[in-house]
């Protein structure tokens, strides 16, 4: 067990990252995190964290009961720091709850994504992907494929799925942009977050004044667990925001940049109009080759924890870098490289532990059933500018593009 006595630490997240799609961060900034698993960081607050690279201590992290994701706790690694007004996190804000308060809410939507109930609602994914293929259709050539395929899709699954009117999509969607925006002012943060959680309240309030037998999630969870009192209205409000924003953000964000990596190669591009069958694997290996929660997980250690040789203390914040955990030579052989063919299950792009994405199996299946589906529609799909003219969410939570304007 050593400690670290670094007198110039690395910069996280990376003062200048990188535009390129593809590189997760700089070469420059890479290497010196590469050389050992666990590495003190400077935030951009001042405080240090241990940022955690490598695929086996990053699951040890994410695991590890000792390590909260609390970010009211004193020590945890914040980007910014909070305005004096927080004292409290969000109501069924489960993503940042540890324990049984965490596992309590999570218990409540286990059911909901598990992989049959997803393959249950198959039917609406094929039929959301045929309605946004048409749309991208009508819209071009050229059409601007995250505006008018990658972010429709999901938001409007999603919005199924909770009871959300998708008529509201430019609200929430321009809201959900500003959370995750590290880079937007607080106070606009701030208001966009209040706005939403006082929107789904609302529609909340509309879906109890008037009970019916509806199907959707919102409407379940109101019947079976806010009446008989096991869940409080402002918890599910919480639930709901946090499903709404995850739901549609990750999966548009992968869509775009997927569609870019694959078209640049055109063999890979045909892979999923000759073998369907492969996409699943496929979609694994663009998981972990885009990586596209970048900055991080955070968390705060309670208690002393040995991590990859390092003792981190009661007190310390500790990121785990799922990108680079991702392209650890020791699990995947030539990491940097893309290759359709690999068996990527091991990745570690939705997480680890018991935080682990809920709505992977959704987030899977609607990757899968999209990039089929547009390769068997438009075969000849490129993108119709260089891609150095591509602008890039740099300074979002969730990686992505901001257009990706295609031809066929």
């Amino acid at each position: 067990m050593t400690q670290t006595t670094e007198t110039e630490l690395p910069h996280w997240p990376p003062v200048n990252p990188v535009r390129s799609p593809f590189a997760l961060i700089d070469d420059a900034e890479r290497q010196p995190l590469a050389d050992r698993a666990v590495t003190r960081v400077q935030l951009p607050t001042g405080a240090t964290a241990w940022l955690v690279t490598r695929h086996t201590e990053v699951r040890q992290l994410l695991r590890h009961p000792a390590f909260s994701s609390d970010l009211l706790r004193p020590g945890f690694p914040l980007l910014r720091p909070l305005p004096p007004e927080v004292t409290s996190d969000s109501q069924g804000a489960f993503i940042r709850m540890d324990g049984e308060a965490h596992l309590r809410l999570r218990r409540m939507l286990t059911a909901e994504f598990m992989i049959k109930n997803v393959r249950r609602i198959e039917p609406l994914i094929d039929q959301t992907v045929a309605e946004a293929l048409a749309d991208l259709a009508a819209a071009g050539p050229p059409a601007d494929l995250v505006s008018t395929f990658a972010l429709p899709l999901p938001s409007k699954v999603i919005c199924h799925l909770l009871g959300v009117p998708y008529a509201d999509h430019d609200f929430f969607q321009s809201r959900s942009r500003l959370l995750l925006n590290r880079q937007a002012p607080i106070e606009q943060v701030q208001h966009a977050a209040q706005e939403l959680r006082d929107y789904l309240r609302s529609l909340i309030d509309a879906k109890r004044a008037r009970p019916d037998d509806a199907d959707d999630l919102l409407s379940r969870l109101i019947r079976e667990r806010v009446e008989p009192g096991e869940l409080g209205v402002d918890e599910l409000g919480g639930m709901a925001l946090l499903l709404l924003i995850a739901g549609h953000e990750t999966t548009a964000n992968m869509l775009g940049l997927s569609v870019l990596l694959l078209t640049r190669h055109r063999e890979q591009w045909a892979i999923l109009r000759d073998r369907p069958d492969s996409a699943p694997g496929l979609v694994d290996e663009l998981l972990r080759y885009l990586s596209i929660v970048r900055t991080g997980l955070f968390r705060v250690a309670t208690e002393d924890v040995e991590i990859g040789g390092r003792l981190i203390r009661a007190g310390e914040g500790a990121i785990a870098l799922l990108s680079l955990a991702n392209r650890d030579p020791g699990v995947f052989d030539d990491p940097d490289g893309f290759d359709p063919y690999r068996q990527a299950h091991q990745h570690l792009a939705f997480g680890f532990g018991m935080h682990q994405c809920i709505g992977q199996p959704l987030a899977r299946a609607e990757l899968r059933v999209a990039l089929v589906e547009l390769a068997r529609r438009f075969p000849d799909l490129r993108v119709a500018v260089d891609p150095q003219e591509l602008t890039t969410r740099d300074n979002s939570v969730v990686f992505g593009l901001d257009a990706l304007p295609v031809t066929w």
